[in-house]
């Protein structure tokens, strides 16, 4: 009975954790779609449109931690849920504060999550 037992275990610890793992994967995937669509327009990679070497937020990075940090987010492992909802809700600089009807506290979290992530890359 006690082998049994101990297989049954091992058997929804394994089920668990693949669950956990597709939770994750969908998370992370909800954080980019989230990041590209708000985010990457004025911090992501590549010029910007009217030539400039960097897009704006990735520029302004670059020139605020000159190269103590990475300017592109997605390099960043410092990232909380809490500072880029701070930086989100409140703005900060020429950055808008974005209001809970257009980026919603769980995709902050799925923000973050991504980030942390694209940042192990």
């Amino acid at each position: 009975m006690t082998v049994i037992k101990l297989a049954l275990t091992g058997v929804l610890v394994a089920a668990s954790v693949g669950a956990g793992v597709a939770q994750d994967a969908a998370v992370i995937e909800k954080g980019k779609t989230v990041f590209q669509h708000y985010c990457t327009p004025c911090h992501g990679a590549g010029r910007g449109d009217d030539g400039a070497p960097m897009l704006p937020g990735t520029h302004a990075l670059y020139l605020k931690y000159g190269g103590r940090k990475p300017a592109l987010l997605e390099q960043r492992s410092d990232l909380r849920a809490g500072v880029i909802r701070a930086f989100v809700r409140n703005g900060v600089a020429s950055m808008p504060p974005f209001r809970k009807t257009e980026v919603t506290d769980d995709d902050l979290k799925a923000i973050a999550v991504y980030l942390a992530d694209a940042a192990k890359r």
